[in-house]
């Protein structure tokens, strides 16, 4: 983390994983969480040796539901909580992706209060979730904040990508 402690990091990422969406996996401006740290061998035909490694190493391990950080600290939240409830806890999906337990969707409530907590005034949220089991519109009713705009992709249109900016909700009367 280029010597610098967690409180000078402009962006968090509570849910980091191995990190698959990032061009630099290394990032020195984010603060990687994640809840356990692990490599696992995984199977691959695609791969010459027949197996590839996912290596999960955050900064710092943390749980996104009680995240260790003071109030508006970050200017960039990055959450993306596992998406997974069916899948076996031993499975190649819920190793690279997690997976979430049966009271999910307090989790995922608590998830998004403790993202929003520690964003700063007009901090921006980038949300990404895919609705291979659960639609997005059931995820969107555990916080009361509104989103921005967003973005469907992926092969089946399944990924979604929702920016909210803390801060940013305005009521029918302040729009005129």
């Amino acid at each position: 983390m280029s010597g610098r402690t967690d409180a000078e990091l402009p962006v968090l990422d509570p849910c980091s994983g191995s990190r698959m969406f990032y061009f630099d996996h290394a990032d020195p401006r984010v603060c990687f969480g994640y809840i356990w740290s692990e490599t696992h061998e995984l199977k691959d035909r695609s791969s010459a040796a027949g197996s590839r490694k996912l290596i999960i190493a955050p900064d710092q391990i943390m749980d996104f539901r009680a995240l260790p950080f003071s109030e508006e600290q970050f200017h960039l939240v990055v959450f993306d909580p596992p998406h997974l409830t069916a899948n076996g806890a031993s499975g190649w999906l819920a190793k690279k992706y997690g997976k979430l337990g049966a009271d999910w969707r307090e989790d995922i409530r608590k998830g998004f209060q403790e993202c929003f907590r520690v964003l700063k005034p007009f901090g921006t949220l980038i949300f990404k979730w895919n609705e291979h089991e659960i639609p997005v519109r059931e995820i969107l009713a555990l916080t009361e904040a509104a989103p921005l705009f967003g973005n469907r992709c992926g092969k089946t249109a399944k990924t979604h990508w929702i920016v909210f900016m803390k801060g940013a909700a305005m009521d029918a009367e302040e729009r005129g």
